[in-house]
């Protein structure tokens, strides 16, 4: 019998220059390796700068399927592959998690933390996927609900955090924050954050949140401009509970999962969140310490350092 067809989803960030040259190699040289490249529809076409060219590609050979781009786009693949920023990367991860498959970054972005690796080492990406050369790390996610008058109106997931916010042009968000079923403070903000570690380093961490290594299990709860004695940062138990109630007498709020997903919450309901029970699979190429990874992604200064 035959090998089974390997298939890769490709996943790139439309209308950035550097993602032309980059995509194509990769749509080459996986193809002359005998696997099939997949692509969503809304970057098969011409996109500016882009133009991933199925046609074009397959009368070299290469074979390339078109998927539209729901959640059933990655079934059947093996990996997903990302060129572009931290933003493509959440969205391919969405993919990736409803095949239950791994998504492996590049980066085309200014920061790109989610990122494996930079595009100018994406030869050396390639030679790790056509070998299999990859470990596959279980990131931790967010199962997010949207309760109101006891009643379940919604649900989410999230691999960087939850961020409740306020509307437009509105006023203070009024908050009760619960951590399992428990009160610990009621104040006005302009947001609340939920975050997993892998998330620390995103937005919790602009709205002044600790640095949380991602292999530590926790929940990291932030608000966001609080008005408010007691408003800091808390890390909780990967098991714990985090409930947000709005007030009754107040705004709506909105509540966005890793800035894509959005959800409304209205006044006198309550976001409730707690450790998810699907992952992010990972693909990671090396071994490196986040701790290199974080002073080279922020660029944090360590002159003088001597180590042992």
């Amino acid at each position: 019998m035959g090998s089974q067809q390997r298939t890769v989803l490709l996943v790139v960030h439309t209308g950035r220059e550097e993602a032309t040259d980059t995509a194509r190699r990769v749509e080459k040289v996986l193809g002359d390796h005998g696997i099939t490249l997949r692509v969503l529809t809304a970057e098969a076409v011409d996109k500016g700068s882009l133009h991933l060219a199925p046609d074009d590609m397959r009368e070299l050979g290469v074979e390339i399927d078109v998927v539209d781009p729901d959640t059933r786009a990655a079934e059947g693949c093996e990996l997903v592959l990302v060129l572009g920023g931290d933003g493509s990367f959440l969205r391919a991860a969405e993919l990736a998690r409803s095949a239950d498959i791994p998504v492996l970054g590049v980066n085309l972005g200014r920061i790109g933390f989610l990122a494996e690796a930079e595009a100018d080492h994406i030869d050396r990406v390639l030679d790790h996927i056509i070998a299999r050369d990859y470990r596959v790390e279980d990131r931790m996610t967010l199962d997010v609900v949207v309760r109101a008058d006891g009643q379940i109106i919604d649900r989410g997931w999230a691999l960087n955090e939850a961020s409740m916010e306020k509307g437009p042009r509105l006023g203070v968000l009024g908050v009760v924050v619960e951590v399992d079923g428990r009160p610990v403070s009621t104040f006005g903000c302009d947001g609340m954050l939920i975050s997993t570690p892998t998330g620390s380093t995103a937005y919790a961490f602009s709205a002044g949140g600790p640095v949380l290594w991602p292999d530590l299990d926790a929940i990291l709860v932030v608000p966001n401009n609080a008005h408010a004695l007691f408003a800091r940062p808390m890390v909780t138990s990967p098991e714990s509970t985090i409930a947000i109630e709005v007030e009754s007498d107040g705004h709506n709020a909105l509540v966005f999962c890793d800035g894509r997903r959005k959800m409304l919450v209205p006044a006198g309901g309550r976001l409730e969140v707690q450790r998810g029970v699907t992952p992010v699979k990972w693909a990671r190429l090396g071994r490196s310490p986040f701790t290199d990874r974080l002073v080279r992604k922020f660029r944090l200064p360590v002159t003088g350092w001597r180590g042992q």
